[in-house]
């Protein structure tokens, strides 16, 4: 008798592993959870911007194209992101998989992410260098990094930012450092 309460105890703890793995995978992932990054978002929101005062005593806020361009592009690559991960959680979820090939999805997915990662890494480091803003966008052996600065572009601070590129990212074989001016 004691047997058969150990095996009905040992099957329900599996099938409650089995369950929370298949939520995990399936569910959306959260968005945000580094703690720093949310932190800091308000603060950056207002590098860009400027105040004018009308003769009304009215205060407009206006901001930077170019600011507007590098948020553009950062939602674009988020939205393109967030559409691979959707068609990857879809793919692992789905049963006409076999086992390997779920693995090599959920490789994938995993490489995706760790490409992001990278890039926010990077683009907080090299903002430490003195940039007024960057957007670092790789897209697999091709990294773009695009640097705004009031600052003359110098090549000893592209040749920076291509080894700290060529450093985190490993199979990095182009880096390109564009430069834009800042108003």
């Amino acid at each position: 008798m004691l047997l058969k309460k150990q095996t009905v105890w040992l099957l329900t703890m599996l099938s409650l592993v089995v369950v929370l793995s298949v939520y995990y995978i399936t569910s959306p992932e959260q968005k945000n959870k580094d703690i720093a990054a949310v932190q800091q978002k308000p603060k950056d929101q207002n590098q860009g911007k400027t105040k004018t005062e009308t003769k009304d005593g009215k205060t407009v806020v206006t901001s930077v194209a170019g600011d507007a361009a590098f948020e553009d592009l950062r939602m674009k690559l988020e939205d393109q992101r967030s559409k691979q991960q959707e068609e990857f959680t879809d793919e692992i979820a789905s049963t006409d998989l076999s086992p390997d090939e779920k693995s090599k999805v959920k490789d994938q997915m995993d490489q995706l992410n760790k490409t992001a990662q990278s890039e926010q890494l990077l683009e907080s480091f090299i903002k430490t260098m003195g940039f007024d803003d960057v957007l670092v966008r790789a897209d697999g052996p091709k990294v773009i990094v695009t640097v705004k600065s009031k600052k003359k572009p110098s090549a000893s601070e592209a040749n920076k930012i291509m080894l700290e590129v060529k450093k985190e990212i490993d199979e990095t074989n182009y880096v390109t450092v564009e430069y834009q001016p800042s108003k």
